[in-house]
């Protein structure tokens, strides 16, 4: 069957326009071509700028620190004990009874990054390069936050000595320390599970300064484990002192006893048979003995068998992985940069040149 002469049109119209667009793509192609110089230039400056922005950029350090907490407890593992073992990356080698689950999943990560743990952090006391310092005075010198302070009074003389009380920090101060917490876990904190099926937590700081990445990562783990440890064996430790107190005196009564049944045997080294009135004081004092004594074994089995539960309600913190220098340095490579950057520029160039040339062609 023949086309009719509407569908030889449609034929034609669309082999002229298939034509008409491989021809503009030749004559952009060719413009394109023609402005080579400009464009390599624009590549080359591109490159430069590049590779000078590598070089002024300063690299971060990133410090990582892995862990896992053992329990012996196998009842517990919906309690404080197992949720922070399996959140913390942690294995626990103790015993003890479920303390609740307000630092299981999702919770403990966020626990890492409150700013009651990351403050103790930041005021921990520590000797670098020669100088006692806190952590968060080293903090403002690398970033150079106290040249900024100059301008505002009320900022400049503020300090985060070593062994301050924190009981009676200022509003300022509050204000600050709460101002670096925001800014650490935002650009610099990084708290998660390595594998959703492993109990393992990987707790990463990197920032402009090798030694603050790794003496935080360090003391923030540190600080973690001990609030951890402490809320574990708190009960367990009262009753080994409660307990320890009690042996302590009923050992002081006994002592006092057996002195007061030596006593009464020197006063009478030989005393009458007949006179049995002469015994009641040494009788009275060897009872005093025997009941002391029945009490103090006990209660120093009563001692030694909380100080085994605590023994075993206390986890054993196991670092894995822990920082070590140099640290792995980050930052932008030269050649990588300047090839990015000209690539970059060059790519621009080209949209500028077609612009320019379409602008051209309208106002003709």
């Amino acid at each position: 069957m023949s086309k009719t002469d509407s569908e030889q049109d449609l034929d034609n119209s669309d082999e002229i326009s298939l034509k008409e667009f491989i021809m503009e793509i030749k004559r952009w192609s060719l413009f394109i071509l023609s402005q080579w110089k400009i464009i390599l230039i624009a590549g080359i400056i591109g490159g430069i700028l590049g590779i000078v922005h590598a070089w002024t950029t300063k690299p971060t350090y990133k410090a990582e620190l892995s862990f896992v907490v053992e329990n012996n407890d196998k009842s517990s593992g919906g309690g404080i004990s197992g949720a922070l073992a399996s959140s913390l990356g942690m294995d626990l080698l103790g015993g003890g009874s479920s303390a609740g689950g307000e630092f299981s999943g999702d919770n403990l990560l966020a626990f890492m990054k409150s700013r009651s743990m990351v403050e103790k952090a930041l005021l921990t006391t520590e000797n670098i390069n020669g100088r006692k310092t806190t952590l968060v005075e080293y903090y403002i010198d690398f970033n150079k936050i106290r040249q900024g302070w100059q301008s505002k009074p009320e900022l400049r003389n503020i300090h985060f000595l070593p062994d301050a009380d924190r009981s009676k920090f200022t509003l300022k101060q509050d204000s600050v320390l709460g101002a670096f917490h925001k800014a650490i876990i935002k650009d610099n904190l990084v708290v998660n599970k390595l594998d959703k099926n492993l109990s393992i937590i990987a707790l990463s700081v990197e920032s402009k300064n090798e030694l603050f990445s790794k003496y935080f990562t360090e003391v923030l783990a540190t600080v973690v484990s001990d609030f951890y440890i402490q809320t574990k064996t708190e009960k367990g430790a009262k009753n080994v002192a409660i307990l320890q107190r009690q042996t302590d005196s009923v050992r002081f009564i006994l002592n006092n006893a057996i002195s007061g049944v030596a006593m009464s045997a020197d006063l009478n080294p030989n005393p009458n048979p007949s006179l049995q009135s002469l015994r009641v004081p040494s009788q009275r004092r060897q009872v005093d003995v025997q009941t002391n004594t029945a009490i103090f074994n006990g209660l120093v089995g009563n001692l030694e068998g909380a100080k085994m539960s605590l023994l075993q309600a206390t986890p054993l913190i196991q670092v894995i992985d822990r920082p070590i220098l140099p640290l792995e340095k980050k930052g932008p490579g030269r050649a990588p940069s300047g090839i990015i950057w000209g690539t970059v520029f060059g790519f621009l160039a080209v949209i500028y040149l077609v612009f320019k040339k379409k602008l051209a062609d309208l106002l003709k």
